[in-house]
């Protein structure tokens, strides 16, 4: 089955993690995979699955409920509008690249545009991927506008959580298909894991895990991590990830001044040194050996403001490790409260910081949390079954019969 899968973002991070998840564990010869891509550390990842075209950005429509359009972040529309000539031009060049498709899928609701063009030119069955939180104001002409895509322009909807299920409307039919993480899945010209010199043997490790973005909670973990050295806890922090763009320069001096800026490494790193945290935040950068990181934790945090639990989450699962994650309403498909982690309020360092020593006090309840991690995952989150049901949601569209 020949698919062109459409990626909205530059950056490698959940969502093109999940995707390269999913065709992975496909069975050989059922996908012939093809991408259109923003430019950016996304392209050998998915160049080593089949052809990319890339553009220097993807026209996005955000409505989701974190980011919607509101005050100043309209102005992010207009560089939407930039990239508008840049994301047709990638649509027609693959059309010309490649010919004809059996089936479109979308890895983001936000590419609305793309969505529609590639429909429009391809005249192939749309699936489109909902990763993010939907906004669901239903007096929102923008979230009335996106909820009419879903019906007239794609064959099928899918959602990767029930979290995310709960955000569209309840009469749209969704397919709830969980992401997947294979532990052990590791290009074989990947670089080691960089381990910290200063580890310290026998204190607490606290994770994180994600892009340094202000809106993953790396600032309130930062904070945290002052509140526990504060009170006395032998506790340390290992840091896995780096900004998706250039935290540094005059472009991010003004997104940061008008307050849409992101990207946050720069800002982390005075933040650690005003604090005096240099000796407890260890900061790992960028790794492919994700799993040999959350082997080095007790328990990962994930203080993200999207109201949403993300890959990581399930991830250090795999490691038995349990999470402290940022929620408020948590699924039974992604997070019990107490059971295999912690659900606590966002934007709230103290909040965090007491999550972190309730754990570090009672290493008997983060071990049975983190058993009770890794029992879910592997029921939740395994690859093999995770893929098989989205190949037949492929096939029941294209009616292609399974050999």
């Amino acid at each position: 089955m020949k698919v062109l899968y459409i990626h909205m973002i530059g950056a490698f991070g959940g969502a093109s993690r999940s995707l390269t998840e999913a065709i992975g564990a496909f069975p050989d010869d059922a996908v012939e995979p093809y991408f259109i891509t923003a430019r950016g550390s996304v392209e050998p990842f998915f160049g080593r699955l089949g052809p990319v075209e890339t553009a220097r950005g993807m026209s996005q429509f955000d409505n989701t409920r974190y980011s919607h359009y509101r005050g100043l972040r309209w102005l992010v529309a207009l560089r939407e509008l930039a990239y508008l000539p840049a994301t047709i031009g990638a649509i027609r060049r693959a059309r010309s690249r490649w010919g004809k498709f059996d089936l479109i899928h979308v890895n983001e609701f936000t590419g609305v545009f793309p969505w529609w063009l590639a429909r429009r030119l391809f005249k192939a069955p749309l699936v489109v991927h909902v990763r993010s939180v939907a906004r669901s104001d239903p007096a929102s002409l923008r979230t009335r506008f996106v909820n009419w895509m879903f019906r007239r322009h794609a064959e099928a909807v899918v959602a990767i959580d029930e979290t995310v299920r709960a955000s569209l409307p309840p009469d749209l039919p969704v397919h709830v298909i969980h992401n997947a993480f294979t532990p052990h899945r590791v290009a074989t010209d990947a670089p080691s894991l960089a381990i910290p010199q200063g580890l310290r043997p026998g204190w607490f490790r606290v994770g994180f895990v994600g892009n340094l973005l202000k809106v993953k909670g790396i600032h309130e973990l930062v904070a945290a991590a002052a509140l526990v050295r504060d009170r006395g806890l032998n506790v340390e922090f290992i840091i896995v990830g780096d900004d998706a763009a250039p935290s540094q320069g005059l472009k991010a001096r003004i997104l940061r001044q008008l307050g849409l800026g992101q990207n946050a490494k720069a800002d982390v790193m005075a933040e650690i040194e005003r604090l005096g945290l240099g000796d407890r935040i260890h900061m790992l950068g960028f790794t492919q050996r994700i799993s040999e990181a959350y082997n080095l934790m007790d328990v990962l945090c994930f203080p993200s403001h999207f109201d949403a639990p993300g890959r990581p989450v399930f991830e250090a699962a795999f490691a038995g490790k349990p999470a402290v994650v940022c929620l408020s309403d948590p699924k039974p498909d992604t997070l019990i409260d107490g059971v295999t982690g912690l659900a606590i309020p966002a934007r709230n360092p103290v909040a965090l910081a007491d999550a972190i020593e309730r754990l570090y006090h009672n290493s008997k309840l983060a071990k049975s949390m983190g058993e009770a991690a890794a029992e879910m995952a592997h029921r939740t989150f395994d690859p093999q079954k995770n893929a098989a049901d989205l190949l037949a949601l492929y096939r029941s569209i294209t009616g292609e019969t399974p050999p």
